[in-house]
């Protein structure tokens, strides 16, 4: 992503987990940041290029910001387990984050926060269910083209930031507003916008940090 980006190695569930890590250059480190990444069986990886805006938006709050492979891609072990090992997968990078006080002597009870983009959002989305199940909510959560139309998202909490394409062919806006309608929860529409949001990737770091930032 730049030229401070880490890649690293964590152990995992299924094996090695790949992950990039993203640090602020301004001290004290504010938050944790987890950013999954859109479909692996269709060339998603870690390095997408909305996965890493949203990163970018994280670091510049000041968020040690780590973006993993999910499995069998990259270095990352194991193989495609349609959403359900790769939530144990970021669950156990979670685990490490909060164990890295090299970023902050308090990185174990720093505020998570949890962002994914397509099938990411939906991974995402249930690793913010287990986490508050467990006593440990996220802060808050930040969904680009939210993958209703194509797995079961879990509902999420009302302040999350949910941003979509109007022009998104790959996962239609009435989904995702079918999906966000029964929790009244807002959606951002970018217009004009893909899926991939192809010269629109500014906006979405500017409504994250924005948003945050409020």
């Amino acid at each position: 992503m730049n030229a401070h980006t880490q890649v690293l190695t964590v152990a995992g569930p299924a094996g090695a987990i790949d992950v990039s890590v993203d640090l602020p250059q301004a001290a004290p480190v504010r938050g944790l940041a987890l950013v999954g990444h859109p479909h692996p069986l269709f060339g998603g990886t870690k390095d997408n290029k909305v996965a890493q805006t949203l990163a970018r938006a994280f670091v510049q709050l000041g968020y040690a910001t780590v973006r993993p492979n999910f499995r069998g891609v990259g270095g990352t072990a194991g193989v495609h387990d349609n959403g359900q090992g790769e939530q144990d997968d970021l669950l156990a990078v979670i685990d490490w984050m909060r164990q890295q006080r090299d970023w902050s002597a308090d990185a174990a009870t720093l505020p998570l926060a949890l962002a994914g983009f397509s099938f990411g959002s939906f991974v995402v989305s249930h690793v913010a269910r287990r986490l508050a199940e467990a006593g440990t909510p996220a802060e808050r959560l930040a969904m680009v083209g939210t993958a209703a139309s194509r797995w079961q998202v879990a509902p999420v909490p009302a302040d999350t930031i949910v941003i979509h394409g109007e022009q998104d062919e790959t996962v239609p806006l009435a989904s995702v507003l079918d999906w966000a309608r029964p929790q009244e929860l807002p959606v951002t529409v970018i217009p004009g916008a893909d899926h991939f949001f192809h010269r629109k990737l500014h906006l979405i770091k500017q409504l994250v940090v924005n948003a945050w930032q409020r």
